[in-house]
């Protein structure tokens, strides 16, 4: 018998991995306007290492979108997409700033060196309306 592993159709799921390097090339003050909530950006600036929090937070929300889009395929702009976290580097929550959205999202960020990695687990089934 060969263990198999399957996901469940009602299960969606989204990753983005960041090089900060490459992300710090590109940040500017253009990009955290367009891309980020108010209060996402006091969360990031609280910090000394703030670029390192700006890269985990766009990774969130990259892989928040990824998730979602698999099955709602309209359009969900980057501040509608907003990471919040209960206390600094506490565990992070996406909130879906969208008429109906009650996602149930799981969402885990890590980061190691110059990477910074983050998945979303989204159960359709468990969507709160």
């Amino acid at each position: 018998m060969v263990d198999e592993l399957v996901i469940a159709p009602n299960f969606k799921v989204g990753n983005d991995l960041i090089f900060i390097p490459d992300f710090s090339a590109s940040f500017n003050d253009l990009f955290k306007k367009k891309v980020y909530t108010a209060g996402e950006i006091a969360y990031c600036d609280q910090f000394n290492d703030s670029l390192l929090r700006y890269a985990s937070t766009w990774a969130a929300k990259e892989a928040v979108y990824k998730a979602i889009k698999q099955f709602d395929p309209s359009t969900l702009g980057w501040k509608k997409i907003e990471i919040t976290r209960n206390k600094p580097a506490g565990q992070p929550q996406a909130i879906i700033h969208k008429d109906n959205a009650g996602f149930n999202i799981s969402l885990t960020i890590s980061h190691d060196g110059d990477y910074v990695w983050a998945i979303a687990l989204i159960d359709t089934n468990l969507r709160r309306l």
